[in-house]
């Protein structure tokens, strides 16, 4: 029996959780579902125990999105709590997609975005405050201190965490060989303007290519990588990033297919991972019945593969595909006018047929 702990989240997002668990119930898995109460009745700012507790009994979690409160408290535990350092985006074309480009058929890549560092280690202050370090502008031989006022944000990339979401993704591309797959890896960096910090993480690549010698290993700067994404994307495998630069770009991917709607991830660490869609909560539409539940529902199939069910992984994605196939019963940001409840049965009714 695998333990799938379910976090709906905010806004529209629950709508989309909901159809989602109650159609791989159909499949009859041996899955125990468990919703957390999520607050600490003594401290409601806080997660409350129960919820770690039974995030960290599980296998692993769905999760909706968040726009803040014990949705986001939650997000962060997942995150950084559990350690789950690669954030895959899968970026994949099938026939029905409402994607933009003349000619989309062939594009499958994954983005693998580091998850935990970068910019996103959220440390941030006044330029004032950085005078007793001396600190120099590397272009213009200045003290930093000196352009105040203003503020400052750090960028942290250390080995450890280059290190570990790189192996992973050459792993990844390793696996997608055996596949069928080119066994391509491209490290997008900015290691010209910063080779201290993304030139790091660009040398670990290049340290680990040594060990996967069946996989073709590329160094792009990320401005180049940006220009190809949209220009050649059927020419990209795997791609791991650090942060900032895979969270922009991987939602840039997602216009090649149709948008957002479609997005689908998994969060990676040693011994959890938790799926979420890469959309956000979508508050303008919440309560509307017109969300895309598309993106939440191929989240849980990488989650169903990563618990071992692949057959029925592929059993969900081919009938999510079938529905875009079929083309009767989209929703509107897919060019359809199908509601989110009416997309949700069709994949249903996919699946029992």
């Amino acid at each position: 029996m695998k333990r799938v702990v379910v976090i709906g989240g905010d806004d529209a997002a629950p709508e989309v959780v909901g159809p989602t668990v109650q159609i791989i119930a159909q499949l009859n898995l041996p899955i125990e579902w468990m919703c957390p109460s999520m607050a600490d009745p003594d401290n409601p700012r806080e997660l409350s125990q129960e919820t770690k507790e039974m995030i960290d009994a599980s296998d692993t979690t769905l999760f909706g999105a968040t726009s803040g409160g014990q949705s986001r408290r939650a997000l962060w535990y997942l995150r950084w709590g559990k350690q789950t350092f690669a954030n895959c985006r899968p970026c994949k074309y099938f026939p029905g997609l409402r994607s933009p480009l003349k000619s989309p058929q062939g594009i499958d890549f994954v983005i693998v975005r580091e998850n935990l560092e970068d910019m996103y280690v959220s440390c941030e202050g006044d330029l004032a405050d950085l005078a007793p370090t001396n600190l120099l502008s590397r272009s213009s031989r200045q003290p930093i201190a000196k352009m105040a006022p203003g503020r400052f944000a750090i960028k942290a990339i250390t080995e450890l965490g280059s290190r570990r979401v790189i192996k992973s993704s050459f792993d990844l591309a390793q696996q997608r060989k055996v596949g069928g797959g080119p066994g391509h890896l491209c490290c997008a960096t900015k290691h010209n303007m910063l080779p201290k910090s993304d030139g790091l993480f660009r040398e670990i690549g290049f340290e680990l290519s040594k060990e996967y010698p069946d996989i073709e290993f590329e160094s792009l700067i990320v401005d180049d990588f940006a220009h190809r994404l949209v220009a050649q994307p059927q020419r990209f495998d795997v791609v791991v990033t650090p942060n900032l630069y895979g969270d922009i770009l991987s939602d840039a991917a997602s216009g090649l297919l149709g948008g957002l709607g479609v997005a689908s991830s998994g969060c990676y660490g040693d011994d959890y991972a938790y799926f979420e869609s890469v959309h956000g909560t979508a508050p303008d539409i919440a309560g509307q019945n017109i969300i895309n539940p598309t993106a939440t529902m191929l989240s849980a199939v990488m989650m169903l593969q990563y618990l071992g069910f692949s057959d029925a992984a592929q059993q969900l994605e081919h009938a999510v595909m079938s529905v875009y196939q079929d083309g009767e019963c989209l929703t509107r940001d897919q060019g359809g006018s199908a509601s989110t409840r009416q997309f949700s049965d069709a994949v249903s009714r996919a699946i029992a047929h």
